[in-house]
């Protein structure tokens, strides 16, 4: 029986490191789906980054996001009771409330892995028509979205990210 040498720790590392970053290169449609679960921003708010109301009566403001490619979230009214909504929020205190929110329609999909379930989800852009009553002045509102992001095989945690919105009442 001979000594069996052992690599130094340092190369099994660096080894490991070589095989994840060549495991995240090989992804299917080629390194344009890559933003799949690596990518920590899954949404993007869009705009408007400042709007004009009157103070103190409801008034509509459209609220522009995209999904990165190759993911999508779940839907305001998702297809089953335990998939986590998108929803939008603001919190109190702010000078601004929400009175009223209306979210897209979903667009139905079905998982290579489950094509049996329908998922309603948002992919792309979509927009959230929202209604927010405003006090008189200036107001930097930081509104919340909250979603869970997914793409073909798996999810991420949910996630809540800010709307920031400058609201000017008049």
């Amino acid at each position: 029986m001979g000594i069996v040498k052992r690599p130094p720790v340092a190369m099994i590392a660096a080894l490991a490191v070589i095989a994840v970053a060549a495991h995240a290169q090989i992804v299917p449609n080629g390194p344009q789906n890559q933003s799949s679960l690596g990518k920590s921003d899954a949404i993007t708010y869009l705009f408007p980054e400042q709007v004009t109301v009157t103070a103190g009566k409801p008034s509509p403001v459209a609220l522009h996001f995209r999904v990165a490619r190759g993911l999508h979230i779940n839907s305001h009214t998702p297809s089953e009771k335990y998939l986590i909504p998108t929803d939008f929020s603001i919190p109190d205190g702010q000078g601004v409330r929400l009175s009223a929110a209306n979210y897209p329609a979903g667009t139905t999909i079905s998982l290579a892995i489950d094509p049996k379930t329908k998922l309603s989800v948002y992919t792309g852009e979509f927009i959230i028509q929202a209604r927010i009553v405003s006090a008189p002045g200036n107001h930097l509102v930081q509104a919340r979205l909250h979603y869970q992001a997914c793409d073909q095989s798996q999810c991420l945690p949910p996630k809540t990210i800010t709307v920031p919105i400058d609201v000017i009442g008049k």
